[in-house]
């Protein structure tokens, strides 16, 4: 027992003799009992002799029918080669460490329990010690519920957050945090710096409305006193002057933690870029309108409204009046299928990219076009934007004739559908597949025909005929080899 207390204490009694040499076997088992949840008494066999358990929740549980039963039946499988390692560590030496040992419970968790074994000196026993771990289990779980919670909140914080920062970020209006207690500025969006004129580092930090004339920062000064004073949370709002121009500047108060701050919003009264959008507006009309490519615009159901003058030569027409009210569907589409499938994405995605299909002139021609388009809900009327591309000079080689040249890839035939007959598109499937086979076997053989023939199950003949077919190899050796044979 002192060799077994020298390994695996760090810190020992000095005399246990002398302190402990009286002490009896009642004696003993009280300490074990105390300082242990659960202490058994097994024989070399496993078989659980006696028990101490000081434990009610392992009581509740019903510990005391070990009594009698091999140890390691009372444990899940995974611990039973644990109770054996426990066993014979115990029989054969002093060294020992503690084990985690699950033990079943119907319909529930496992009951989860550390032990130590050590030899007894009498009769050939060995005493288990055995300490509960369900508690700590069940403060770990909630530990790591705590921690998952505080993540998921954290994270739902911190999109809130980025919301904000940009709805703050894009806002037209200028607007500004300031500190209540002492009229600093903390924060200010794009649209207030450059109304201020002044750059993030130069108003960040700074008091406002200090850049003010005199009377004009009185009246903020006031605005901001009269919102902190307010009985219940209000929003005011005075006229100021800056750089000749009027403002509004509005203010309300607002917490964050301990902390108070304005929230401060400044609006000019005849905003310059007001009277500049419909300009703007004018100039962006006639650019669409002088554009090369075609652009129309239809009402929901694909009725024209309005169009350029690129989708009126598109569509052969003279005058913008001759399409108007006319469906859209009249020239655009192979069937008036493809309108159906741009009105039905248009409805389900608000946008569509690159759908290809053709457009017929009202004198009978016809050209392969790139469509884009895209809804638009948010206007007076929901209204629908087409804008219409001319690809024929990169179609070209779709329009060749099939029977002239073999497509090379799945795209190519995807790009035929439309163009010519499901019949031919499966001939011309098969005949892709078959040589692409082909050459796959030639490159696994290093080009040896007899063996690229039998890993396609092709007779040599057969396979000398599809070289010659698809134009793969050398023909005249292939004429010489079946010459010879």
């Amino acid at each position: 027992m002192d060799e077994f207390a020298t390994d695996n204490l760090l810190i020992q009694f000095r005399a246990p003799e002398s302190l402990f040499g009286n002490l009896d076997a009642g004696g003993v088992a009280t300490v074990v009992s105390a300082v242990a949840d659960i202490a058994l008494v097994v024989d070399r066999d496993g078989t659980v002799r006696d028990m101490a358990c000081g434990n009610a929740d392992l009581v509740a549980e019903g510990v005391q029918d070990w009594l009698g039963q091999k140890w390691s039946e009372t444990a899940t499988m995974e611990s039973q080669q644990k109770i054996e390692a426990l066993l014979q560590d115990a029989s054969s030496g002093p060294q020992q460490r503690w084990r985690h040992v699950n033990h079943p419970l119907a319909d529930r968790p496992d009951l989860p329990i550390k032990y130590f074994a050590v030899p007894l000196a009498s009769e050939d026993m060995i005493l288990v010690l055995g300490r509960e771990l369900q508690t700590v289990s069940k403060l770990q779980t909630e530990l790591v519920q705590a921690q998952q919670t505080m993540e998921r909140e954290y994270m739902r914080l911190r999109h809130t957050e980025t919301r904000y920062r940009m709805l703050f970020q894009i806002a037209s209006e200028a607007i500004l945090i300031v500190d209540a207690s002492n009229r600093r500025v903390v924060d200010a969006n794009p649209a207030a710096i450059h109304l201020l004129g002044a750059t993030a580092g130069q108003l960040i930090g700074q008091k406002f409305p200090d850049d003010f004339d005199g009377e004009d920062r009185e009246v903020v000064v006031e605005l901001f006193s009269n919102v902190r004073n307010a009985a219940q949370s209000t929003s005011e709002s005075a006229l100021i002057h800056l750089n000749d121009q009027q403002l509004r500047v509005s203010a309300s108060l607002f917490r964050q933690g301990s902390n108070a701050h304005f929230l401060v919003r400044l609006s000019p009264l005849q905003s310059t870029s007001a009277v500049e959008a419909p300009k703007a507006r004018s100039k962006l009309i006639e650019v669409v309108d002088m554009m090369p490519d075609g652009f129309v615009v239809t009402d929901p159901k694909g009725r024209i409204l309005t169009a350029n003058s690129a989708f009126l030569d598109l569509i052969q027409l003279a005058t913008q009046e001759q399409a108007e009210g006319e469906l859209l569907s009249r020239w655009l589409g192979r069937s008036d299928i493809d309108l159906n499938v741009l009105l039905s994405n248009l409805r389900e995605h608000g946008v569509v990219r690159l759908f290809v299909t053709l457009i017929h002139g009202a004198l009978g021609s016809k050209e392969e076009v790139e469509v884009s388009a895209v809804s638009v809900p948010n206007a007076k009327e929901t209204c629908l934007g087409f804008a219409i591309r001319s690809v024929g000079s990169r179609q070209l080689k779709i329009a060749e004739p099939i029977g002239r040249q073999l497509p090379s890839s799945v795209k190519q035939l995807t790009e035929l559908v439309g163009h010519v007959s499901l019949k031919d598109l499966v001939r011309e499937t098969t005949d892709m597949i078959e040589r692409m086979s082909i050459e796959a076997a030639l490159e696994l053989t290093s080009d040896n025909r007899a063996s690229a023939a039998e890993l396609l199950g092709l007779s040599r003949q057969s396979l000398y005929a599809k070289l010659h077919r698809y134009g793969l190899g050398d023909l005249q050796s292939d004429q010489s080899d079946e010459g010879r044979n």
